[in-house]
């Protein structure tokens, strides 16, 4: 039940200061708390007795007062110290959580669902806050509060009293262990069905959309309906647990009650026992009350934090799938790239997704990769971001081989636009300014002047401070592709990577995008991936991919002549825009 306590000990030798201040203010307040009852109790016994004075009146009164005065500001400190704990250690767990996402590469977000990730930095996190916080408040009052009371019960009033008090409790403590561990087994099950909630939700609102365009509202509705559905009952199969906690422990402080007041008349009868300290007890025995509850609450907070600890640390044990080595080698220029047959294989897939590539890059020079869909262009430029374990062969940077260079600076040299553009909820100029902080307005309109968004600026209302939306809702295919582009410009990268970039592009603003792009990034190196031709006519070598194989490579003169697929591909597409110039 306490490993969730055990696994967080790196926070409380951390912050072991604050806990100790925490606990034993904590303490005090609980020793503190004795006084009024026994002061009330020997009031009394003078009241019986008819020896009370003004005097002594006004000593119980002040005594009283100035005691839940001292209380009250020391509850304060406490509550300063533990809750302030619990808020520390959700912003230490989130910042971690986020940190360790980063790091992570894609067959991670292959094999986890966004929902469940989602629902392991909030739900869970805060679980684990509360441990940390109202956890350590029920461990304190469940101990060291409840020895306290028990043991002034027994030293200031009577032990024989206290003794026989205290004979139901044993069973509050078995009945809270076999609750604990239902608990745990049930919350695990409702936090991992509230991921599956979040996946649907976020799976609708990207998808809103489609789900439009072929009328599948009411379907989208019943599967939500199903999966709200299995969260509550999951969750209602926590609460009926969580029910029991309470009415047992009334039940068993309820026999404390009867047993208490029915023996302590009886020793009042025989003179074993003031009124006054007959009093004192049962308001000790009503103190009790809450470190009975707390016994439970300490239980059901343990076993909920332990499972969302685990689910947290679950994610936090995984290692990425690439790593830096020990000791990365610094590679002064990456110049040259080689791959030297490189056969490659993704995690999920059962065959090789590249195969034998041999290939020599030069610096400055640009290369043009095409093929059939699916032939593996993407593949092949990926292998530069280094996101996957390396297959066998050698791929070399610099002269480096690419496992030897650290991620950070390997990515340092690169601008990458993939085929799906991401783009952030905020305005274009920010979105452009996410490659390079700290670029200038000019350097904003020239990286938009290289990627020709400078003619659509007009449209938006306000200008480059428009906002775009979420993932660049805002926008049309081809604007979304060019403020893509703009952000890998602006950060005049060693090494440009373009997967499929100008799709969504007419051929004249294609044009102008590879005129600006031989202009402006003369000497430095590009790859272009793409299914137009035209856009890599102009490319020092061009590579033709056919299931993960080189099948024809050189210039594009050398290709026509070669009178193989690029040819052939080349030739369709001339004849299709010249039709399409034909009917605009």
């Amino acid at each position: 039940m306490f490993a969730v306590l055990k696994n967080l000990g790196w926070f409380f030798s951390r912050e072991r200061k604050r806990y100790l201040i925490g606990i034993i203010m904590l303490a005090i307040v609980g020793v503190f708390e004795l006084a009024p009852p026994k002061l009330l109790g020997d009031a009394i016994d003078r009241i019986s007795s008819g020896t009370i004075t003004f005097q002594a009146l006004m000593y119980y009164t002040g005594a009283i007062a100035l005691i839940v005065v001292i209380i009250y500001g020391i509850t304060y400190i406490w509550m300063h110290s533990l809750f302030g704990g619990s808020n520390l250690v959700e912003r230490l767990l989130r910042k971690r959580f986020m940190a360790h996402l980063l790091r992570m590469t894609p067959p991670f977000f292959e094999r986890s669902r966004t929902g469940d990730l989602m629902a392991r930095a909030t739900n869970d996190l805060r679980s684990v806050a509360v441990t940390v916080g109202f956890g350590m408040l029920t461990l304190t009052d469940s101990t060291v509060y409840l020895l306290t009371v028990l043991l002034a019960m027994g030293f200031l009033i009577s032990w024989k009293l206290t003794l026989a008090a205290i004979l139901p409790l044993p069973f509050i403590a078995i009945s809270m262990a076999i609750y604990g561990k239902v608990v745990h087994s049930r919350y695990t099950l409702a936090q991992d069905a509230f991921g599956d909630m979040n996946d649907q939700v976020l799976e609708s609102i990207a998808g809103v959309r489609v789900i439009r365009a072929y009328v599948q509202e009411r379907q989208d509705e019943k599967r939500f309906t199903h999966i709200t559905n299995d969260v509550y009952r999951k969750n209602l199969a926590v609460a009926l647990v969580d029910g029991l906690f309470e009415p047992t422990i009334r039940l068993f402080v309820g026999l404390s009650y009867i047993i208490g007041l029915g023996y302590g008349v009886y020793l009042v009868f025989h003179n074993q026992l003031t009124l006054g300290d007959l009093v004192s007890f049962n308001i000790y025995l009503g103190m009790m009350i809450w470190p009975m509850f707390a016994i439970g609450e300490l239980i059901n907070i343990m076993q909920r934090g332990n499972a969302s600890l685990d689910r947290v640390n679950e994610t936090l044990a995984v290692k990425p799938d690439v790593e830096d080595i020990a000791e990365p080698v610094h590679v002064e220029h990456p110049d040259e790239i080689t791959f030297d047959d490189v056969v490659f294989r993704y995690p999920t897939s059962t065959v090789d997704n590249l195969q034998h590539i041999s290939l020599r890059i030069q610096a400055g020079e640009t290369l043009g990769v095409v093929g059939r869909t699916g032939s593996g262009k993407s593949t092949l430029l990926k292998q530069l971001l280094h996101e996957y374990p390396t297959g066998s062969g050698e791929l070399n940077i610099g002269g480096v081989p690419i496992q030897h260079i650290a991620k950070d600076e390997l990515h340092s040299w690169l601008g990458y636009v993939p085929q799906e553009q991401i783009l952030f909820s905020r305005s274009v100029r920010n979105n452009i300014r996410f490659g390079k902080s700290d670029a200038s307005d000019e350097d904003v309109m020239a990286a938009i002047r290289t990627a020709a968004f400078d003619t659509d600026l007009h449209t938006f209302p306000e200008g480059l401070d428009t906002i775009v939306g979420e993932r660049g809702v805002a926008l049309s295919g081809g604007q979304k592709q060019r403020v893509s582009l703009a952000r890998a410009f602006i950060a005049q990268p060693h090494i440009l990577i373009l997967d499929d970039a100008l799709s969504a592009v007419d051929a004249r603003t294609e044009a102008r995008i590879i005129e600006n792009i031989r202009t402006e990034r003369a000497g430095k190196t590009t790859l272009i991936a793409t299914h137009r031709l035209s856009a890599v006519e102009h490319a020092d070598h061009i590579v033709v991919l056919d299931k993960g194989s080189i099948i024809e490579e050189g210039t594009h003169a050398e290709l026509l002549a070669a009178k193989g697929w690029y040819h052939e591909q080349y030739e369709r597409q001339q004849v299709s825009d010249s039709l399409d110039e034909e009917v605009s």
